[in-house]
């Protein structure tokens, strides 16, 4: 205790203690310089460059706030030492005993931070000492020498890479995904069993991904990173700058392999195939699973995520904010000034008149409303990615999910479940679902989404049809442009179905309905109904109904089934021309559709009904 009291009453210890006050706005200044920076840059390298130098410039000012205030305070204490003892006398009425209490308070405890940090430092540098122990435990136990063939294929690509160093391929008991261990003298090990069980293309990018670590030196950079991340283990921004540089690495790496390879689909089922095997990221050693698995596959096959940066510059602001008050409410108060001298009465004078009122003050803007929330990658697969094959059930337990990692999991056992070939590399009902998807898009879009339409939705839930006709002119003067799918079997529907969908306003947006006569075209006339038809899908009617003119309608639909008893019944409002659909859940059996549409400027009616059946 002695030992530590001397150190913290040297001039070291103080200055270090204002230094780490200081690294506070200086991380967060740092921080907010990086976020703007990752809003500008798009390239993976661009990025990973910029984190480095941020890092870099952080572990500079570190030391060069250190050694300066090291330089004032050892100044400061020799002129202590040796001036002269002067004393000033004391204002009783300024208060000057509690003023100058509260402003040497910072000072007289401020060095005792440094023997907490030093600590702190000492902690994390020893677990940081132990997985690197570990990681060389790795590289001695449970390892054998690779196949000579594989061995053969490490040597060709590294010649492709040009690294010069020898790089040693082995098996381990102990990895549960391949990883790169070594700088001088590298080592890539590989799990047991996986080179016979993983296609040799899979095997040969997640090689390159490794080989890609080790052309770009980033084992001593990964350790240098851990040190400073270590050093200044207390800052939030540190944490933050750390965990973007580590995803920019794997996607330099992850590009790095695409580029070589030329083939992103195939590399990003040999990343799906590891994600079960996710270790800890702070690993001494580097792994082909680092970072957020699913953010790069999505990131090879679509498009990078636009929002990954976007709270970034909200929270280094943040940052910057509470770490600039702390520290200067954390500086030495100033002494208070002494009073003024009372400043002599006015003399008397006459009463100016009274000034005229001011104008109202105009009433404030109103407010600009806030910006709608942005969309997690999460919400948009529940919403668009498998809006036609999600179950109720899965939707409602999928919305329940607390955390982003139990809704990967779901995401994975998703399409597990749906997998007709289990146990293989590929997903053959999730690649089909995603085709039909682009397919939809390229081919159905109007002026919504192709997914959104009525032949999109169709397509991506029943797939191509067996047989096809399309109309586009609409086959005569007297006809809207229509197009007829027939399925030969839809399992669950039935045989032979046939599915019509119509364009009535001539704008590529083809609306479903299974009626013949929809393809007619609706001439004015006293009806206000133009079309109503049912579409029985899945054990759901869907019901459409297209009204003629462009007025408000209001919607009575009643359903009965076979002895006449009232199953179901319903009200809404509807714009002409645009197609009404409404969606109800039967049971097998017989029906009947009582539809009454009403004008409600007009106050013209019509009724129609409308046989089907549930199979």
């Amino acid at each position: 205790m002695n030992l530590i009291q001397n150190w913290v009453e040297t001039p070291a210890a103080t200055a270090l203690g204002w230094t780490l006050i200081h690294s506070l706005w200086e991380g967060a200044v740092v921080a907010l310089l990086l976020a703007a920076a990752l809003c500008v840059l798009r390239g993976a390298r661009a990025r990973y460059a910029a984190g480095c130098l941020a890092l870099l410039v952080l572990l500079a000012g570190f030391g060069f706030t250190f050694a300066r205030l090291l330089a004032a305070q050892g100044s400061l204490d020799a002129a202590t030492r040796i001036g002269p003892l002067r004393f000033a006398p004391l204002d009783a009425d300024a208060g000057s005993l509690s003023a100058m209490r509260s402003a040497g308070g910072l000072a007289e405890y401020l060095p005792w931070i440094a023997p907490f940090w030093v600590a702190g430092v000492l902690i994390f540098h020893l677990r940081s000492l132990m997985g690197w122990l570990g990681a060389r435990r790795l590289r001695r136990t449970g390892v054998c020498c690779a196949p000579a063939m594989w061995q053969q294929m490490l040597e060709r690509l590294a010649a492709r890479l040009r690294i010069s160093r020898p790089v040693t391929l082995w098996e381990s008991c102990l990895a549960d995904v391949p990883l790169v261990i070594g700088f001088l003298r590298p080592v890539i090990l590989i799990p047991v069993g996986m080179l016979a069980g993983v296609p040799a293309a899979q095997v040969e990018a997640l090689l390159l991904h490794e080989l890609a670590h080790i052309r770009r030196h980033d084992y001593l950079v990964n350790l240098l990173q851990v040190f400073v991340e270590g050093l200044l283990f207390y800052h939030p921004a540190v944490w933050w700058m750390a965990s973007a540089i580590r995803a920019e690495r794997e996607h330099c790496c992850d590009d790095l392999v695409v580029a070589t390879q030329g083939d992103a689909y195939l590399y990003a089922s040999a990343l799906a195939a590891l994600e079960h095997n996710r270790g800890d990221a702070r690993q001494p050693a580097l792994a082909a699973n680092g970072g957020s698995l699913v953010k790069r596959i999505r990131r090879l096959l679509i498009q990078p995520e636009t929002s990954r940066s976007g709270l970034a510059p909200v929270l280094s602001a943040a940052i910057l904010t509470v770490t600039v008050a702390a520290a200067l409410a954390a500086w030495q108060t100033k002494p208070p000034a002494p009073p003024a001298p009372p400043a002599p009465a006015p003399a008397e004078s006459p009463a100016p008149p009274p000034l005229p009122p001011a104008p109202p003050a105009p009433a404030p803007a109103e407010a600009p409303a806030p910006p709608p929330p942005v969309e997690t990658p999460y919400a948009k697969w529940v919403k668009e990615d498998v809006a036609y094959i999600i179950t109720d059930a899965e939707r409602a337990a999928f919305k329940r999910l607390p955390t982003d990692e139990e809704r990967e999991h779901f995401i994975e056992q998703f399409w597990q479940r749906r997998d007709p070939t289990p146990g293989t590399p590929v997903n053959e009902f999730k690649a089909e679902h995603y085709r039909r998807i682009a397919y939809a898009n390229n081919n159905f879009s109007s002026s919504i989404a192709g997914w959104k339409t009525d032949r999109g939705r169709v397509y991506i839930t029943y797939g191509p049809s067996d047989e096809k006709e399309t109309h586009p002119t609409g086959g005569s003067s007297y006809s809207y442009p229509y197009e007829q799918w027939m399925y030969h079997f839809i399992d669950g529907v039935g045989k032979n179905i046939i599915v019509e969908f119509v364009d009535p306003d001539r704008t590529g947006e083809y609306r479903m309905t299974s009626d013949p006569n929809a393809a007619l075209v609706t001439l004015p006339a006293s009806s206000v109904t133009g079309v109503t038809a049912v579409q029985v899908l899945g054990g759901k009617a869907m019901i459409s109904i297209l009204p003629r003119g462009s007025q408000r309608l209001i919607i009575l639909g009643r359903i009965l089934n076979k002895e006449g008893a009232q199953v179901t019944a319903f009200e809404d409002t509807a714009q002409g021309p645009q197609q009404y659909v409404k969606s109800v859940p039967l049971s097998l059996g017989e029906y009947r559709l009582v539809t009454v549409v009403k004008d409600l400027a007009t106050g013209r009616s019509s009724e129609t009904t409308t046989s089907f059946s549930v199979k």
